[in-house]
């Protein structure tokens, strides 16, 4: 059986988890985040500090030339790290996320990967934010650093998570995907990293100009949310589908019909894996039938310790 709901205490002891991946740049050769399509995700940004006289052992790459050209010497351009990079989550809890025929359900997944997210942002000093959205409900959780911003997205989304329920779906809840984007578009000025976990339920061509909108300043991770079923129908015979008041009877049986099922999902995916290249945006497949935590390490990429030590260590 596929659980249904998380507990906040679940999600909190997390974070003793939350290791062995990173969103931050300079990631190992075989992760998803270092592909040939994606961009490798900026990380943090430089702030300029100052101009000033160059001085032996200074990066000539940072000599201002129009400067040096203009004063009659050396000058170098001196910038500083930013202290952190904010990071929103956009946690879908909609009632297409109410569903999983092992393990978990999807937005129990979407749960848990929104958790270990906020606890890693925050180990590494940055701040996290969300958006959490169910059918007819968005809270906007503003970035704040240390266990408190974690803990803070973590319970907002614990308490959509447990008011899903079986009833049928509003009828304005496949447009919440694109008003979620369009208040992370307002919120992510420029140079966040906006983490999209979901199940994509309702995209369209708004959809992907919203998405091309948020990738114009700042970073976008696709965390895209699915259960085995929805990729392939089992050979089960008959078997009753149910959503909402609605159900249908359908012959698992067929083959024909198992066949066509699965060609139209796996289109459906590359169409969305098309638009993930075109914008160079990550995307990490979570499904629904294994642990988060190892998934999110075997698609970033785990640095072992012979690794880390081969470096100088720094972070994982």
């Amino acid at each position: 059986m596929a659980r249904a709901f998380v507990a906040l205490d679940d999600l909190l002891r997390l974070k003793h988890r939350a290791k062995g991946f990173s969103f931050l740049p300079r990631q190992p050769v075989h992760s998803l985040l270092a592909g040939r399509h994606a961009s490798r995700l900026r990380g943090r940004g430089l702030n300029f500090e100052e101009l000033r006289h160059y001085f032996e052992g200074d990066d000539t790459r940072t000599i201002d030339w129009l400067a040096t050209a203009r004063r009659g010497s050396p000058h170098v351009r001196v910038y500083s790290e930013e202290r952190d990079r904010p990071v929103l989550l956009l946690v879908d809890q909609r009632r297409s996320m109410f569903f999983g025929s092992r393990r978990a359900m999807k937005s129990v997944a979407a749960a848990e990967v929104a958790a270990l997210a906020a606890w890693r942002v925050t180990s590494l000093g940055d701040r996290v934010g969300a958006i959490v959205f169910g059918d007819t409900e968005m809270v906007e959780v503003r970035p704040q650093g240390r266990d408190a911003g974690a803990v803070r997205v973590i319970a907002e989304v614990v308490r959509q998570n447990q008011t899903l329920t079986a009833a049928a779906s509003s009828a304005d809840a496949d447009n919440q995907l694109n008003a979620a984007l369009a208040r992370a578009a307002r919120s992510a000025t420029h140079d966040w990293l906006v983490c999209l976990i979901t199940d994509v339920t309702g995209e369209n061509e708004e959809t992907t100009r919203l998405v091309t909108r948020l990738t114009a300043h700042n970073d976008v991770l696709a965390i895209p949310i699915s259960d085995p079923l929805e990729h392939a129908l089992p050979d089960i015979g008959a078997a009753v589908f149910s959503g909402g008041d609605a159900q249908i009877e359908v012959d698992c049986a067929s083959a024909s019909l198992r066949d066509r099922y699965a060609q139209q999902r796996a289109a459906w995916r590359e169409r969305l894996n098309a638009l993930s290249r075109r914008r160079a945006i990550p995307t990490l497949p979570i499904s629904t039938d294994r642990d988060v935590a190892q998934q999110l390490r075997e698609l970033i990429g785990k640095r072992t310790a012979t690794q880390l030590a081969s470096v100088g260590g720094g972070r994982r």
